[in-house]
Order: C-alpha cells, then structure tokens, then sequence
C-alpha cells in the first residue's frame, strides 16, 4: 500500500479519543454509470476495484446492509441518520432498487431515529413517473451538473461521446416544478477553473435549486487538480491517467507562501456574486460552513473544518469503505478489509484511515498547525493532502486557495459586524 501515515492517529485514539459514530450511510445501488464525465476520480481515477464489484447489490446485501444500520443505531442511540444512494449512477435499474434500498434502512433502524434519504444522480435518466416515485417514497433528489448551460457540461458525456445536457435539464425543469415539497435537495457542481465563475453561479441559480455544493476537483500532491501550478514541483511528477492531465507534475507538499490561488480566486468571486445577489439565493454548503465556523459557530463539513467525519460507505457487494474520493489517491485506498457479512459497522471505527478522519488537529501536518487560519480550513479536504509515499499528513494542495478564500469571505464578513 502507498497510503497512509497513520500510526499516530492510532496511538491518539488509543490515548483517549472516542469514536464519533456513523450518521451517514452512502450506500451503493449500483457500480456502473452511463456517463463518461473526463474528470470522474470513479472510472478514471487510481482504484479500479469498481471493475470487480457486481453491477448491483443484491438483495441479501440490502437486507444484510440495513440490519447492520439497524444494530448501529441501536448501539449509539442514534435518533437521525442520512442515507445516500449513489452509484455510478443509482437509477440506472429505474427507481425500484433505490426505493427497496431506503425502505429496508427505514424498517431495520428503530421507530424513533428519522432517516432522510437522498438519491444522487446524474439525471439522465428522471423522468416525472420516476421523480413521482421517488418522492412518494420520501427519497429526496440531488443532481450532479457542472453548470446550468450545454457549454459548461460539455465534460459529461455519454460512452459515445453524445452530451448528457438535454436530458440532465430536463430532470433540473422537473425538479424545480417538482409539487412535493422537499424533494428537490440541490445540486453538486464540480468547479471548472477555466469556467467564468459568475456565469456558471448565475446559470446554476436559474435552475431553482435548493442549495449548491461547490465542490474542489479531487486532486492531490502527487496529481495536482487542473490550472494548479503548484509550487516545489520535482522533476519527475506522476502521471495519473483518465481523470488526470498527462504530464502535469507533483510537487513537493507543504504550505507554500506565496502561491497561485485559481481555485480560491473562482470561488471567491462566486461568492460575491452569491453574497451581493440579496434575498432569494439558494444556500451553498461551502460558504455557509465557513460563515459559520469564522462566526465561532459549530459546523460540519468535509471541504472545512475540523468536525470528525461520521461518514462510511457500503458498495455493492458489501464491503465497508471509506469514503469513495479516496479512490482518487492509489488503488485500494477507500478499502477497509471489512464487510457488512461478517462485521458490524463499529468495526470500521477503528480503521486506521477513519480514525485519522475523526481526529481534528491531531491528524494534521505541524505546517497546519501553525496556520492562523486552521480552526475555520482545517487542513481542508482529507483527500486533497495526499502525497506517494508519505501519505495525508500533509497540507492540502489547495492551502493557498483556501486561505485566500477564507480571508475573503472575512472581509466581507467584517464589513457586516461592525
């Protein structure tokens, strides 16, 4: 294994860190997609296991998969969970299996805990007798764009090449008309650098969404993100195929100062766009989550923070695994060596990987530790510090960008408080 360094966050939680226990439950309907997006860190990324995995999960592992949630609960006297059925893409066997999967989860968890079930999709294939379904079920929909125009989802592709835009608008007209109050839960957009970022916030906010989640592509030391130039870089960098530009050297980990900041500077013009456009804007995860932490006010997110994350995934033929953005690191990282046959989901709190995950400060570089903006960045996303051979415990290779978007985000702050 190429992983982690995590001996330490063993010994931290050995010394007396307690376990937080699971909350959310990703939870895979299927390990195919119809899609071939260019920058997908599943099917291009470094972990090919998905190859192996059945396309769904059957029946015995949904049922074996809900009772461990059941027995989970139970133990931690959980009175709310989140679900999320994801895939590859979840509705590529129609809405059925999502359904039986959200009300197996629902039947096996006690009558007291309340289980907000979402499914993420890349809409291709919601129709109104589909979203109708979903909704009488109480499965909620999020949509995965990377803008709300033909152009800026030019990178989501079919297999043969033919856009996905026609129908992924469809679903976002459906889902913004959608009569059942909840349903809609937003969309996750995958940030494009070369993008203009207020077109790309304009046009997403016209498709009525709830909320946005802006999401930072998966890239790390070792593969830095598109239009990173990053400082320190060696020689001789890695390529990673698929997902990752070929050629594009590592560099050398650490919290370089200076440092080219694209990705901070995007989003913080989205911000402004977002923070100047008055009464009626759809939340945005990110910026909410930082508002609030530089508020001193607790908050939970896995782009920021220090929060321990209380999220593990079941793929389709049971394994338990760390979250799927690890696969974007080396092959087998998200792996566990564990399974809902033959393990409660209690065991997963003692991986190295996930105890790491739920450690805070203690997992991060002494680089992190000295940051005057830590308590709000919180070394930034687990995924986004790794580096070949020496593992997470590094900066984020986006440091610079978050810095620069959190002080942003303070001035603007500042000119409201006082």
């Amino acid at each position: 294994m190429t992983g982690c360094a995590t001996t330490g966050a063993v010994r931290d939680r050995g010394a007396g860190h307690r376990a937080v226990p699971f909350r959310q439950f990703v939870l895979k309907v299927h390990s195919r997609c119809n899609l071939a997006c260019t920058y997908c860190y599943i099917y291009r990324g470094q972990d090919s296991s998905w190859r192996e995995r059945p396309q769904r999960a059957a029946d015995a592992t949904v049922r074996r998969t809900a009772d461990r949630i059941g027995e989970h609960v139970r133990t931690h006297g959980l009175k709310r969970i989140r679900i999320e059925l994801h895939g590859g893409e979840p509705l590529l066997a129609g809405p059925g299996p999502v359904v039986a999967y959200a009300d197996a989860v629902r039947n096996a968890v006690p009558a007291d805990c309340e289980v907000t079930a979402t499914v993420q999709t890349n809409g291709t294939l919601l129709t109104a007798d589909v979203l109708n379904t979903l909704a009488a079920a109480r499965i909620r929909v999020g949509l995965s764009l990377d803008g709300g125009t033909a152009a800026q989802n030019a990178r989501r592709a079919d297999h043969a090449g033919r856009p996905s835009w026609p129908a992924a608008h469809r679903a976002a007209r459906l889902l913004a008309a959608c009569p059942h109050p909840g349903t809609y839960a937003g969309i996750l957009c995958t940030i494009d650098v070369t993008a203009d970022p207020v077109a790309v916030y304009d046009s997403l906010r016209a498709l009525r969404p709830p909320g946005l989640d802006l999401l930072l592509p998966h890239g790390n030391w070792s593969a830095p993100p598109p239009g990173k130039q990053t400082p320190g870089t060696q020689a001789q960098g890695r390529q990673t195929p698929g997902a990752q530009t070929p050629g594009r050297q590592a560099a050398v980990p650490g919290r370089h100062r200076p440092g080219p900041t694209p990705y901070g500077d995007w989003l913080a013009t989205a911000f402004d766009r977002w923070w100047d456009g008055g009464p009626g804007q759809p939340r945005i995860r990110l910026f909410h989550t930082i508002i609030a932490l530089l508020l001193g006010e607790p908050a939970a997110a896995e782009a920021v923070g220090l929060a321990p994350l209380a999220v593990v995934v079941i793929d389709t033929d049971g394994a338990i695994e760390q979250v799927d953005a690890l696969k974007s690191a080396y092959e087998g990282a998200p792996a566990t060596g564990l399974d809902v046959f033959s393990h409660p989901l209690d065991a997963a709190l003692d991986h190295p990987g996930i105890v790491a995950r739920q450690l805070g400060a203690g997992a991060l570089a002494a680089d992190c530790l000295s940051c005057p903006v830590l308590r709000v960045c919180g070394g930034g996303n687990y995924i986004h510090r790794y580096a070949d051979g020496s593992g997470f415990r590094h900066p984020s290779v986006y440091c610079p960008d978050l810095e620069r978007l959190i002080r942003h985000i303070g001035h603007r702050l500042r000119h409201v408080v006082t």
